[in-house]
């Protein structure tokens, strides 16, 4: 697991604009300017901020789990067991990364900075349903 892990952590350290870190509950940490999109625990723990509806939206369709101890927060909380749930970890932390990356363009200086993330193409080829990608759009 702790292999799995490591992966995560090394290829979302790789993402545009993504800064790794230590957390202060342990785990890494991953930022995206000022906003913490997600971290992880080296036992598999994966905690990942979401706006509350987009969050309501994947744990309703079993995506993921709310978050272990802030149950009524826009956190959620993944467990990677093994090398299978890989992919859907890096698809949930590459939402979270989307929205982040979509609401600090939103802002003069994260217009400028982000450009060369075309959040809308990214998200299409994530595939999300229509529901998530609603909350997503907060629509």
């Amino acid at each position: 697991m702790e292999e799995t892990v490591e992966r995560l952590v090394d290829e979302v350290g790789e993402w545009s604009h993504v800064t790794v870190g230590g957390h202060r509950f342990g785990g890494t940490e991953f930022r995206v300017g000022p906003r913490e999109i997600g971290h992880v625990h080296a036992w598999g723990m994966l905690d990942i901020a979401y706006l509350r509806k987009l969050r309501d939206v994947l744990v309703e369709e079993g995506e993921t789990g709310p978050h272990h101890l802030l149950t009524e927060s826009g956190w959620t909380t993944e467990y990677v067991e093994s090398p299978e749930g890989y992919d859907h970890a890096r698809w949930l932390l590459r939402l979270s990364y989307l929205y982040h990356v979509d609401v600090l363009k939103g802002t003069p200086a994260g217009a400028e900075e982000l450009a060369d993330v075309d959040v809308p193409t990214e998200l299409d080829e994530l595939a999300p349903s229509d529901p998530v990608r609603a909350a997503f759009e907060r629509r």
